[in-house]
């Protein structure tokens, strides 16, 4: 086995072949749909919560102190699920951790649809929530792992935006179905990945062939590399560090010699990843702050109700929609000074809004800050993927997914303490807009990745001067 660096060609194509196109597609399909169906689990509950209030005879009675308590065991369970999916993704592998996930999720909510106390509902909401975390953490690894080298982020931009596309699919389900079906068939509808999706991902998923050679499985790395039509120049590569080996006190297989929580949290990786963690976080406090309240601060703000429940499908369709395009950015200049620009462009946005008047000038700051919350944190992924090494990757995303799903269960809480404390809109947009400053200020300190990745040789004779691809993580 031999090996050595030289930069590649950006003349090199994407695809090597049909058969690698359609298994990275197939691969980028799994992990978009999965995580289209954990949008549609967060924001469900919130779709029929309206009628579980009003009618004590589904699950019992519920006040709204416990109705919002049943709905942070859910976020509880996703932050336990994605910190945990660090701890085994590194280890177990992408593929045997994502199948468990998919049929984990899928019958939490099958059972949820089933309960008829309360503390059932609420510890199910939970058992699912741990499914949903796993998907959310595991998934950015995979697609970081299978994209093209030139086109990581908009892949990661594709797969995440699942989550808001899914919130505006359980709302439309519940808009054109829970008066036929209930809010059990809508939970039922949750759980049909189980029958289409399990089967799909079992053919269509392969194992990461770069967590394979991270995990000295070389030899079964070019087998499936062989099956699937993937490029060994891409696919069998080993990460190094920047710096000197003596210096830095690596093995030659990882820039920590470590893997999973304990590279993430060593000397080498730690600055970077204390500041994702606060990016996700801040950005997740904004996001699941804005689904909860922003209706009720528009009307607050002078909005009618019916124009304020438009403004949550002006964000969500701004995060779709920007976050894409953004991403197409970040894989040609690089996600950080995106996420930068969009930190700032969410700040101003949200500070300007309480000040406009004209109800449909408001939607355009909306969208603007749809895209610079809900979009910079699809972006987050797509960089955190990119930042650590194969053998750190699927802790730094569940890091960056987890500790981030911190943020999701105090913004709501902060901002309902807020309005109910008498504090208005201006007060509100502004607590929103300082959050994002803070992400831009820890967008700006994050260091270089410390980590490269080298192509390793896994022919037998093949030749000492044997040219290999390196690959620099995101800066």
């Amino acid at each position: 086995m031999t090996t050595s660096s030289t930069l590649p060609s950006k003349a090199s194509k994407t695809w090597e072949s049909p058969a690698h196109k359609r298994t990275v597609y197939g691969v980028l399909a799994i992990v978009a749909i999965a995580i289209l169906f954990d949008g549609y689990d967060l924001v469900i509950y919130g779709a029929v919560l309206p009628n579980l209030l009003a009618d004590p005879t589904q699950i019992g009675q519920l006040s709204p102190a416990v109705a919002g308590t049943l709905g942070s065991w859910a976020m509880i369970g996703v932050t336990i699920g994605a910190l945990s999916a660090g701890a085994i993704g590194d280890r177990l592998g992408r593929r045997r951790v994502f199948l468990t996930a998919i049929a984990w999720f899928s019958l939490g909510m099958a059972l949820t649809a089933l309960t008829t106390s309360v503390l059932a509902f609420g510890v199910l909401r939970f058992f699912t929530g741990l499914g949903v975390g796993i998907i959310v953490a595991t998934g950015g690894a995979i697609v970081a792992e299978f994209a093209p080298a030139g086109r990581r982020n908009f892949f990661n931009a594709i797969a995440y935006s699942g989550v808001p596309a899914g919130g505006v699919m359980a709302s439309l389900a519940a808009l054109a179905l829970e008066d036929a079906i209930g809010w059990r068939g809508l939970f039922m509808i949750g759980a049909t990945p189980i029958l289409f999706l399990l089967p799909a991902a079992w053919f269509l998923l392969p194992e990461s062939p770069k967590w394979l050679v991270a995990t000295g499985r070389s030899m079964r790395a070019q087998e499936l590399c062989l099956k699937f039509g993937l490029p060994e120049s891409q696919f069998l590569t080993k990460p190094v560090s920047r710096e000197p080996a003596a210096k830095a006190h690596v093995t030659p297989s990882s820039p920590t010699g470590k893997s999973g929580f304990a590279a993430i949290f060593s000397r080498v990786y730690l600055p970077g990843t204390l500041l994702i963690g606060t990016m996700s976080f801040m950005g997740l406090l904004s996001t699941y702050g804005l689904n909860t309240w922003l209706p009720v601060i528009m009307e607050n703000n002078g909005a009618s109700a019916a124009h304020s429940m438009y403004t949550l499908l002006f964000l969500n369709g701004g995060a779709v929609v920007g976050g894409l395009f953004a991403s197409m950015i970040a894989d040609r200049v690089g996600a950080k000074a995106v996420i930068t620009v969009t930190f700032t462009l969410a700040a101003i946005s949200l500070m300007i809004l309480p000040f406009t008047n004209n109800v449909y000038l408001t939607y355009i700051p909306i969208v603007i800050a749809g895209v610079g919350v809900l979009g910079t944190q699809v972006l987050t992924y797509g960089l955190t993927s990119n930042y650590f090494d194969t053998s750190a990757r699927a802790a730094g995303v569940a890091w960056c997914a987890g500790f981030g799903r911190l943020g999701g269960i105090v913004g709501p809480m902060a901002t309902g303490l807020m309005i109910g404390a008498g504090f208005g809109p201006t007060w509100a947009f502004g607590m929103f807009a300082g959050v994002a400053v803070i992400g831009v200020i820890c967008t700006v300190l994050i260091p270089k990745s410390p980590a490269v990745e080298q192509v390793i040789s896994t022919e037998p004779t093949a030749s000492p001067h044997a040219s290999a691809r390196v690959t620099e993580g995101v800066s």
